[in-house]
């Protein structure tokens, strides 16, 4: 499938803001913003920061995440075997192709973390909430695959779609309430900023690299085959899925 160039451009972002040392720069109020989200953070805060951590070792991380919101779905609405396999297609390349283009990104523009940049510039004992990862900053790969894996489920199931997400049950955490998609992709993208280990705009831009990618895969071909391996022709609507 030929991808639309808007959409090829969408997963290129913007610049970051320019690298600066000043005080009055906007470089230095991204910092500063990260730096007073986490030492003034609210027990929810920390709690959606906690919730979207999905550390690698200690949860299946953030595709797994994902995955898990696609199995809840599919159980509340007892699909049928075709919808949950287009279901775990699409999701499973959106994720896939999320990271591709953000570490693509990364490792372009090699952004130091937080965490530099405050211990140096603004208080040399300050620490983020989570633990920061070892590669850059630009975009948050939170933002990106959050953005492209629900963006995918909010095609399939409508974006208006109420969930509790119950994730993280058997860690003892409490289950998180979401009215759409689009607000569960939100929140975990700023739960990078009240953890302290994003700036704004790789946030910002990282949902949007996501919603592009999303669109890409939403707008693949995908057929429905008959027994014996004859084909049936193009999925319809959600209701004919049913």
């Amino acid at each position: 499938m030929k991808i639309p160039s808007a959409t090829r451009r969408g997963t290129s972002p913007d610049d970051p803001t320019l690298y600066s040392e000043q005080r009055q720069s906007a470089f230095f109020g991204e910092a500063r913003e990260v730096y007073d989200a986490v030492n003034n953070r609210t027990p929810e805060q920390e709690a959606i920061a906690l919730f979207w951590s999905d550390d690698p070792g200690m949860t299946a991380g953030p595709p797994g995440h994902s995955i898990s919101v696609a199995t809840q779905v599919l159980r509340l609405e007892d699909a049928s075997l075709m919808l949950a396999a287009e279901t775990y297609a699409k999701v499973g390349m959106a994720v896939c192709d999320a990271f591709i283009a953000c570490w693509k990104t990364k490792y372009i523009y090699n952004l130091l973390r937080p965490v530099t940049y405050i211990q140096w510039l603004i208080d040399p004992t300050w620490l983020p909430l989570l633990n920061t990862p070892p590669f850059p900053e630009y975009t948050s790969g939170h933002s990106v695959q959050s953005a492209a894996a629900f963006g995918v489920l909010a095609d399939l199931f409508g974006d208006s779609y109420s969930l509790d997400d119950h994730t993280h049950d058997n860690r003892g955490l409490a289950p998180r309430r979401f009215e759409s998609f689009s607000a569960a992709a939100e929140e975990a993208a700023l739960s990078r900023l009240y953890g302290g280990i994003h700036f704004r705009p790789a946030i910002e831009r990282g949902l949007t690299q996501g919603r592009c990618i999303a669109e890409a895969v939403n707008g693949l071909p995908m057929r429905r085959l008959k027994r014996h391996g004859l084909r049936l022709g193009t999925l319809g609507t959600r209701r004919d899925r049913a």
